[in-house]
C-alpha cells in the first residue's frame, strides 16, 4: 500500500529542485499534492506532470512572505481540495555576500533571506495549523547542513542564521504540538544540484570541489535524494519521531 495514501500534502517552493522532487515523490506514494510556488507557471507545470503520471495535484501561486495571502490560500485550499495533513516548508533562497560586503547588499540579503527562509516558514505553518491539528498531521521543514555549521565556502551569514532558526523552530513546534498528535521534523540537505545553485556550480568549480573534499560519498546530491527522508518523515514509518533533523548530506558533517 502507498505510504501516503489518503493524505493531502502541501509543498512550498515546489516548482523546481527539492520541492518538485518531493511533490512528485509524495504523489507516487499516494498523496494528493498541492503545489505552491511564487512561480505560478512552474507550479502548474509540476501539478500537470503529477496528473499526467496518474496522480492527483493542484497548484496555486504563493509568496510565502505575504502573511495575509498564506491565510487566504489556506482557506481556499480547505474549500477546494480538502483537509491538509502534511506540510513541507521548502521555499527558500541563498546568497553569498559575506558580512563584510557592501553594507546595503548585506542588509538586503538579511531582509530577503529572513523573509523567505524563516518568516515564510512561520507564515505558512501558522496558516495551515488548524487543519494539521485536526488531522494529527506532519510538518517537514527543509533545513540545511548550515542548521549546524557554517560551511567551508563563502556564504551569507543570513542563510546560516536562517537555517539554524529553522532547526530551532522545528524543535519548538515539536514540543508544543506533540500533545495534538502533530509531528514536526526537518531534513538537512548538503550540496544538492538544483536550479537555485546551478550558476554557482557552473562558474565556481573550486567551491564544488571543497564540498566534495568533505563529502564521504564523493558526489553532490540530487533532488531525488531528499525524497526518501521526506517520505519517511511524512509517513507512519516515523510515527515516534518528532523534533528531529534527518541529515541528507552525503556525510558532510563527519569530516
Amino acid at each position: 500500500m502507498p505510504l501516503l495514501k489518503d493524505h493531502i500534502a502541501v509543498v512550498t517552493g515546489a516548482a523546481s529542485g527539492i520541492g518538485r522532487a518531493i511533490a512528485k515523490g509524495f504523489a507516487q506514494e499516494g498523496a494528493q499534492i498541492v503545489v505552491l510556488d511564487i512561480d505560478a507557471k512552474g507550479a502548474g507545470d509540476v501539478a500537470s506532470e503529477i496528473r499526467n503520471s496518474g496522480g492527483k495535484a493542484s497548484s496555486f501561486a504563493l509568496d510565502v512572505t505575504r502573511r495575509e495571502d498564506c491565510f487566504a490560500l489556506a482557506k481556499e485550499i480547505a474549500a477546494k481540495v480538502g483537509q491538509v495533513s502534511i506540510l513541507v516548508n521548502n521555499a527558500g533562497i541563498n546568497r553569498r555576500n559575506g558580512f563584510t560586503a557592501e553594507p546595503e547588499a548585506v542588509l538586503r540579503d538579511w531582509q530577503d533571506i529572513m523573509a523567505i527562509n524563516l518568516n515564510g516558514v512561520f507564515n505558512v505553518t501558522h496558516a495551515f495549523l488548524e487543519p494539521l491539528r485536526a488531522s494529527k498531521g506532519r510538518i517537514v521543514n527543509i533545513g540545511s547542513i548550515q542548521s549546524f555549521v557554517h560551511v567551508r565556502t563563502p556564504n551569507s551569514p543570513a542563510y546560516t542564521t536562517s537555517k539554524h532558526a529553522v532547526l530551532g523552530f522545528t524543535k519548538a513546534l515539536a514540543a508544543e504540538l506533540g500533545k495534538h498528535g502533530v509531528r514536526v521534523n526537518a531534513i538537512g540537505p548538503g550540496l544538492i544540484e538544483t536550479p537555485l545553485n546551478a550558476n554557482v556550480r557552473a562558474t565556481n568549480p573550486a567551491l564544488v570541489q571543497t564540498f566534495m573534499d568533505h563529502t564521504p560519498l564523493g558526489r553532490a546530491g540530487q533532488p531525488e535524494d531528499i525524497v526518501g527522508p521526506a517520505v519517511f518523515l511524512a509517513s507512519d514509518l516515523s510515527s515516534y519521531v518528532t523534533g528531529a533533523m534527518v541529515m541528507a548530506d552525503g556525510g558532510y558533517r563527519t569530516i
